[in-house]
């Protein structure tokens, strides 16, 4: 197991490169086949790279038909992160008088345990979901079901870009101290400071991915 981990994360490796680096587009389907042959390996390491790269949010499986690498549209991401500005600050201004110390401590909990994912480098998975359940935490005390719901949705939309925010911006440390920032207004009952803060933490990291993504272009191009 430990070859085909070496192998896997070498093809994860290089995928990701030719993916970012523009080589291949969005919609462009990955065959395994033919990445074995061009990698000389068994079609093992080759699923388990793309499985690692589904994870990243740079490819997606559609049933019976096999790996595509995803659609990043710029257009998509900036709808996505102004729909979730609008929804989670009107949440988060009625939540903060309703938080209690309980919900609170779970919010902190929550944010040690991906404080420490993100410095460790793993559960990449679980990014995303971590960065969910900590705004979730802040939020739930507003007891508005159908705004939650929305919010959940445009977070599972915004999945892969969180995570190649994180990934691929270099802006871990930042992240982490916009969210204890945000906790520490919220402990303090600080609504104007944390909306703003929480608008800007959504928006930043907009531009981070679509900056990412420019670049990205750019090098296609140029090649």
């Amino acid at each position: 197991m430990a070859t085909f981990k070496t192998r896997a994360q070498f093809v994860a490796d290089d995928l990701r490169r030719r993916i970012l680096g523009g080589e291949f587009q969005g919609g462009t389907q990955l065959r395994q086949d033919a990445l074995a042959k061009d990698y000389d390996v068994s079609r093992i390491p080759v699923r388990e790279a793309l499985l690692t790269l589904e994870s990243e949010g740079l490819v997606e499986f559609h049933a019976h038909r096999g790996a595509f690498t995803t659609e990043l549209s710029v257009a998509k991401i900036r709808e996505l992160f102004d729909l979730r500005v609008l929804l989670e600050t009107y949440v988060l201004r009625h939540a903060i008088s309703e938080l209690t110390e309980d919900d609170l401590l779970k919010a902190e909990r929550i944010l040690e345990k991906y404080d420490d994912a993100l410095n460790s480098g793993g559960e990449i998975d679980n990014w995303s979901e971590y960065n969910f359940a900590f705004h979730q935490a802040l939020y739930a005390p507003a007891r508005l079901p159908e705004t939650l719901a929305l919010i959940s949705q445009l977070n599972t939309k915004s999945d892969r870009y969180i995570r190649m925010q994180l990934l691929y911006t270099q802006e871990i440390e930042k992240a982490e101290r916009e969210h204890h920032g945000l906790l520490d207004f919220a402990r303090q009952g600080k609504a104007d400071e944390a909306c703003e803060l929480l608008q800007r933490h959504i928006q930043e990291a907009c531009e981070g991915i679509v900056t990412l993504l420019e670049e990205r272009a750019q090098r296609g191009d140029a090649d």
